[in-house]
């Protein structure tokens, strides 16, 4: 069972919207992750490079940084099913692709921004999730 964490749901949730908001203040950019993600990769086609390898940083040091604050360790739970997460990697990557986007991209900023196409998106991914946890929880046993 996952432990309902409330204030650092609530820092974290304050923190993504602010990060949101000061990536589209100063860098005119919507804070999708796959975006930024899949633009550190060659072709460059813009000097956006050091920010993007910066934001994905934050990402990667936010668990570290984390530890340091609250002197309590990040516990994350991953299969070690390694075909299911190679599964699961692929499909994300073909939704993130086909929809145009992911949900930080959609959920987060999209649906500030009252866009239709991201409230359409982000209740496509929701719906998604809920049956995946539902198939994995009670049908599979999981």
């Amino acid at each position: 069972m996952t432990e309902f964490t409330p204030l650092t749901s609530l820092i974290g949730g304050a923190l993504i919207g602010l990060s949101a908001v000061l990536l589209m203040a100063y860098e005119g950019r919507v804070a999708g992750i796959s975006t930024i993600a899949s633009r550190l990769l060659p072709p460059y086609r813009d000097g956006a490079f050091l920010s993007r390898f910066g934001f994905v940083i934050g990402l990667v040091a936010a668990p570290f940084v984390m530890q340091a604050v609250t002197g309590e360790p990040v516990t994350q739970t991953v299969s070690g099913n390694l075909p299911l997460m190679a599964a699961a990697g692929l499909i994300i990557g073909f939704g993130s692709v086909w929809g145009y986007g992911c949900t930080s991209g959609h959920g987060v900023c999209g649906l500030s921004r009252l866009s239709l196409r991201s409230a359409v998106a982000t209740g496509v991914f929701m719906a998604v999730a809920f049956v995946t946890v539902f198939v994995t929880r009670h049908l599979l046993g999981g």
